[in-house]
């Protein structure tokens, strides 16, 4: 998918350009190989808010009763990067005490409560993680087969209307 496509014009999320020296600092900070389909996202544009907000769900999340809201993908280096150490994945895991199964790849709503993560469990950190979701039980649930399967998936949120 195309970084236009999948990213709004608010430049909040987004990181500094990414060299490939970047992505495999990234990688060995926190132990796993980057998927491609998200090395490619990220390639284009370092992370950012999201056209599409919401992923539907086959469960109820603390979020709704079919899907869950997502802000923004994040991306590698800066403020915001999975890798950063103020705001990155490692220490989301440790605040927020999320499972430690792979990588938290997205900024969420409800900042913190819940999260979008790359699940290595199956794969090892060499391979091709699923995608999880995380709610407030701390218990991660598939949500994607594959980060690219996950960015397909994302649609427009339904309004309160049709809640």
């Amino acid at each position: 998918m195309d970084a236009e496509q999948i990213f709004d014009g608010d430049e909040y999320f987004t990181g500094p350009p990414v060299t490939p020296e970047a992505v495999i600092a990234a990688g060995r900070a926190l132990g796993f190989r980057l998927p491609d389909a998200y090395v490619s996202l990220i390639s284009s544009r370092n992370g950012g808010r999201l056209t599409k907000r919401c992923y539907p769900t086959p469960f109820p999340t603390s979020w709704a009763p079919d899907h869950i809201g997502v802000d923004a993908i994040v991306g590698v280096g800066g403020k915001w990067g999975i890798d950063s150490a103020g705001l990155g994945s490692r220490y989301m895991v440790a605040e927020w005490g999320y499972p430690d199964v792979g990588v938290v790849i997205c900024a969420m709503p409800s900042g913190g409560h819940d999260a979008v993560m790359l699940d290595y469990r199956a794969c090892g950190p060499e391979g091709e993680p699923a995608v999880v979701y995380v709610d407030e039980d701390r218990v991660p649930r598939p949500i994607a087969e594959s980060f690219e399967a996950f960015l397909e998936g994302l649609i427009d949120c339904p309004s309160v209307d049709d809640e």
